[in-house]
């Protein structure tokens, strides 16, 4: 069992408009200060999806900024080997995007411009010997430890729900055309379904977050480790930019490469 221990992160971001699209929807947000991170993928095109993603993290930076001191005391609960506190630090999170789901919402019922824009969000906090999720929507949130992946993120999509249901073969959900219809997003309607999970962190793991720009285009977990395990975070990063452009570019795309440390 890994001792719980307090760690320290850095981290990196890019984010690429793509070969087809004419904006970039995506958002993101990273503070190494806070342990805290954020990947958007507007949804609504000419409405205003760019709007949503973007207001959905600022939202959500605001909400955790004000939870600071009730984190910290979280979080030391944590290292103590309280596990009440983990459910507490998910429930918190769960509470913020519920209430920038809100606020997109909110913001598209009055302007009829912004009518219909909604977003996918994953969210990351790093703290106490834990990263915390919090999820809506198709971006991804990997842990890499040693040579190993973890995706802690299940996608909200048409497709991956007909296959857990046994409605469709791998086979069938491989050559379909409907990979990008998503279930869940943020903005939609004024209340979304959040998904919160936590896995240990120690020193030397990474985690990769992105869009469906990108893990759209990804093989295989050897080829998340061949982007993002060994070369330094930055290179990372932009590796896997080129490799989405490479393959297509038919998205925006964004990684956000973190990587922990010892304190």
């Amino acid at each position: 069992m890994l001792q719980r221990v307090p760690v320290r992160t850095r981290s990196v971001a890019v984010s690429d408009v793509g070969r087809k699209r004419a904006i970039n929807e995506d958002a993101f947000f990273r503070d190494d200060d806070m342990g805290f991170y954020v990947v958007a993928d507007g949804v609504g095109g000419h409405n205003k999806g760019e709007v949503a993603s973007r207001e959905c993290i600022d939202q959500l930076h605001m909400w955790v900024r004000g939870a600071a001191r009730d984190i910290d005391r979280l979080t030391a609960r944590c290292i103590a080997g309280d596990s009440e506190a983990n459910w507490e630090i998910r429930r918190l999170l769960e509470s913020g995007l519920q209430s920038a789901c809100y606020m997109v919402f909110g913001m598209a019922e009055l302007s009829p411009d912004k009518r219909g824009m909604s977003t996918t969000c994953s969210a990351l906090l790093v703290g106490g010997g834990y990263a915390f999720a919090a999820h809506v929507g198709d971006s991804r949130v990997y842990r890499l430890r040693r040579r190993s992946v973890l995706q802690i993120t299940e996608d909200h999509t048409l497709i991956n729900y007909k296959l857990k249901h046994g409605l469709i073969t791998a086979e069938e959900a491989e050559r379909s055309t409907a990979k990008n219809v998503i279930t869940r997003a943020v903005g939609h309607k004024d209340y979304v379904q959040v998904d919160t999970a936590d896995v240990d962190v120690a020193a030397g793991d990474r985690f990769l977050m992105c869009t469906d720009g990108l893990h759209g285009y990804i093989k295989s977990d050897e080829e998340i480790l061949e982007l993002c395990a060994d070369d330094p975070i930055d290179a990372g990063a932009s590796a896997s930019i080129d490799l989405a452009n490479q393959r297509g570019g038919r998205d925006n795309i964004t990684a956000l490469v973190v990587e922990v440390l010892s304190v």
